[in-house]
């Protein structure tokens, strides 16, 4: 393509880019990802300084596109829409109200190498998605942490995680140790969002169960990094009664039992009692000399925030109280659509038989 561009300075910068690309290359061999990154991160802020001293006029994207297109056919990073992605990449982490935000609020200073270390295509669904710069702070610290792919980053910013993320409400502070609570206080979400299956319109607390049991592996990842499926229904005998928790996780960052009981109705302040039950018997009969006291989640349809705080104000057991939200609700008259339970235990089955195949291989 011809140049539409008459200043001899953006030839010679072309000339420059060019030469550096041509270096860049060479090191991506070895880190591919992080060297391509940093020099679309340069070119970012060179286009940015370009526009704002020359007079290139409206075409300039269009013809260094077209330019390093030409020089380098081989690699699909120079096309018009993604030098406009890189712009945005850029001007994203370098806009003027964001960092007066930082300093008024003192956070910490931002760590540009972590741009880096996840791939071009993480980077574009994070700035196309989050609107404040600690919004994505948070979600390349969690892709970096739990190695998400681009499919689950997306997921979880759908879902709106950074905002529930550490949000239920809890007694954590009072009656485990700070580290512990801190930690515990982070792995909890408010709400959770079940949206990836259908119920009924008016399902009860048994089917909502089965449906997460169904779908184990979307439900362990809605839960957080650390949960291990332990089982449903577990079984607990005080006396001469047997008694059975919904749903028991083991949580290996807090090394402890997570009891998470199921509300189809609004919270209400019994069904504390009950959790605490729950957390008295499984401390008793399946916790170890290693592992840190039980913890209970409570999962209701909804919650009046003071009474659910009121109602742990005086509790010694650690306990979490969150909302659930399911997306995908179903009429009566579609009902006979849902698939049965056959349908559903064959899935676990086989999400059962999925992980254990995986576990062999590792």
């Amino acid at each position: 393509m011809k140049s539409i561009i008459p200043d001899p300075d953006y030839y010679y910068w072309i000339l420059q880019l060019k030469q550096k690309f041509r270096q860049t290359q060479i090191k991506a061999a070895v880190q591919v990802n992080s060297e391509l990154l940093k020099f679309y991160w340069e070119l970012g802020a060179d286009i940015i300084e370009k526009q704002e001293k020359t007079r290139w006029g409206s075409k300039f994207l269009n013809q260094l596109s077209s330019d390093l297109i030409e020089a380098f056919p081989e690699v699909q990073g120079f096309s018009l829409r993604n030098i406009i992605y890189i712009r945005q990449w850029y001007l994203f982490y370098n806009q003027p109200n964001i960092i007066v935000q930082q300093v008024v609020a003192q956070l910490p200073v931002w760590e540009i190498e972590q741009l880096f270390r996840i791939p071009w295509g993480h980077n574009i669904t994070i700035i196309s998605k989050c609107k404040t710069i600690l919004e994505a702070q948070y979600y390349i610290s969690n892709t970096l942490s739990h190695g998400w792919s681009r499919t689950v980053l997306l997921h979880q910013i759908e879902s709106g995680l950074y905002h529930r993320d550490g949000k239920a409400i809890s007694n954590f502070s009072k009656t485990l140790p700070a580290p512990q609570s801190d930690l515990a206080q982070q792995t909890l979400k408010d709400p959770y969002v079940f949206d990836f299956f259908t119920m009924s319109s008016d399902f009860n607390e048994r089917e909502l169960e089965s449906k997460l049991i169904g779908h184990i592996t979307k439900f362990l990842l809605e839960l957080g990094a650390g949960f291990a499926y332990m089982g449903n229904q577990v079984p607990i005998r005080v006396g001469n009664r047997d008694f059975s928790t919904d749903l028991l996780f083991y949580q290996t960052r807090l090394h402890c039992y997570v009891i998470v009981e199921l509300k189809k109705a609004e919270f209400e302040p019994e069904h504390v009692g009950k959790l605490n039950f729950y957390i008295k018997a499984i401390d008793e009969q399946y916790r170890q000399n290693n592992d840190e006291p039980t913890i209970g989640l409570l999962l209701c349809k909804s919650k009046d925030k003071v009474v659910a705080e009121y109602s742990l104000s005086d509790i010694n057991k650690p306990m979490g109280i969150s909302e659930y939200h399911l997306t995908n609700i179903l009429p009566e008259e579609l009902k006979s659509s849902l698939p049965t339970i056959e349908q559903i235990e064959a899935e676990f089955r086989d999400s059962l038989k999925q992980k254990g195949k995986s576990s062999k291989r590792k």
